[in-house]
């Protein structure tokens, strides 16, 4: 894990933004037990925007140069941070988190309730819930927890 670059995507054309929406996918599946097909299908038409638009995105690529996590920032907030599922547990999420706090000065984030395991990693690295909403951003009936770094 000590060989990851991190490097920020400035060109955002189809290929990178595909590149990245195949980590997004193969994470949620593996974490976000919660959605069904449907919702995942729902939710993916908005992903490749949401990767267009993000002011940052930054990708995590191991020893051969492939994508195996990104994150984007907008300000001081982490809008979205997705390892491929082998890639957990092995400490890469830690580093791209402390990466965007030290770089990029983030102190919020928001994370599905439902999705424990990155509810934890979050609040393992200091961050405190400060508000709670019964439904996401596009008003699906997912409640959603806001946190800051204490």
């Amino acid at each position: 894990n000590d060989k990851m670059t991190i490097t920020e995507i400035t060109k955002r054309d189809e290929a990178a933004i595909q590149r990245v929406s195949f980590i997004w996918e193969k994470s949620v599946r593996a974490t976000h037990l919660f959605l069904t097909e449907d919702d995942m299908l729902d939710i993916s038409k908005d992903v490749d925007d949401a990767l267009a638009s993000v002011p940052t995105l930054l990708t995590a690529e191991n020893e051969n140069s492939e994508p195996v996590a990104f994150m984007g920032i907008d300000g001081d907030r982490l809008e979205m941070l997705f390892l491929l599922p082998e890639e957990r547990g092995r400490g890469l999420g830690e580093k791209l988190l402390r990466h965007a706090i030290d770089k990029y000065s983030v102190s919020r984030l928001c994370v599905n309730e439902q999705n424990t395991s990155a509810f934890g990693f979050y609040e393992h690295m200091g961050f405190k819930v400060y508000k709670r909403t019964e439904r996401d951003e596009q008003g699906h009936p997912f409640p959603l927890l806001y946190m800051k770094l204490k």
